[in-house]
């Protein structure tokens, strides 16, 4: 078997039945999602549909400006995207996280790209972007989980922290079981899709691959480079997105910015 079998616009509107189910289950239980769900469903179709356009266009006309400049509208976009899902967070995280997103995305996408897949040109837009793009995808997705937590944590800690503070310690010391719990939090979905790949799910880019005809052992080696990858990915950027993010709830001189005082 070789080549994707073709999927015409009925089957695609036969695949929208699935979520018509999702949301009469949501009318009837009364979940309060029927909006939520139309909407994913309307957005997936038309983002995805017009992703499809571009790349084809830019796998045709490929050139490193090209494949560059779109990288860059996909890190814009998961910056927004990332600080949208950080709930009472402080302001000013947009540079915090555009900046971890851009030091992880260009670092293992380029490690990848370079010394694993090495393409012929390495700007090869099909490598890049694909990898880029899921580099960048599970990226803001715990970092996103990363940042929640981290804010939620120093808040529920609010009161050991103004007495470790108060005894000396530095805003690092004082936050470092908020950090550490918020960066485990933020790489452990990541763990547990390597430890159940191949036992219970048949990953992404495997998938695919299997469905458009690829041998299998060669399939099921490019998920390992990208579930290595992706987990190298999540754990750099929870580091530097929670260290350069916790400072945001102490002023210059160290001190907590409890409630109140990010009220005044």
């Amino acid at each position: 078997m070789s080549g994707v079998v073709p999927i015409g616009n009925w089957q695609l509107a036969l695949a929208a039945c699935f979520m018509l189910a999702a949301g009469i289950a949501s009318r009837r239980l009364r979940l309060g999602l029927t909006k939520d769900i139309a909407v994913a469903t309307l957005r997936v179709f038309l983002q995805l549909i017009a992703l499809g356009i571009v790349l084809g266009y830019v796998f045709q006309y490929q050139t490193p400006w090209l494949v560059g400049a779109l990288l860059l509208v996909m890190l814009v976009s998961a910056t927004i995207i990332a600080r949208g899902r950080v709930k009472n967070g402080p302001s000013g995280l947009g540079p915090t996280l555009f900046i971890s997103l851009f030091v992880t995305s260009a670092t293992v996408t380029c490690a990848v790209v370079a010394l694993v897949v090495r393409p012929d040109p390495l700007w090869d837009a099909r490598t890049v972007l694909t990898l880029g793009g899921m580099v960048l995808g599970n990226s803001m997705s715990a970092a996103a989980v990363a940042l929640d937590r981290l804010y939620a944590d120093l808040d529920t800690r609010a009161d050991e922290i103004l007495s470790l503070t108060a005894l000396g310690a530095t805003p690092a010391e004082a936050a470092h079981a908020s950090m550490a719990s918020s960066i485990r939090s933020g790489m452990i979905p990541t763990l547990s899709t390597m430890c159940a790949a191949g036992l219970v799910t048949i990953p992404g880019m495997m998938s695919g691959q299997i469905l458009a005809g690829a041998d299998p052992l060669m399939a099921a080696k490019y998920q390992i480079v990208v579930l290595l990858m992706i987990s190298a990915a999540t754990t750099i950027c929870n580091v530097l997105v929670v260290g350069l993010g916790y400072r945001k709830r102490f002023d210059k001189n160290g001190v907590f910015l409890e409630p109140g005082l990010r009220e005044r």
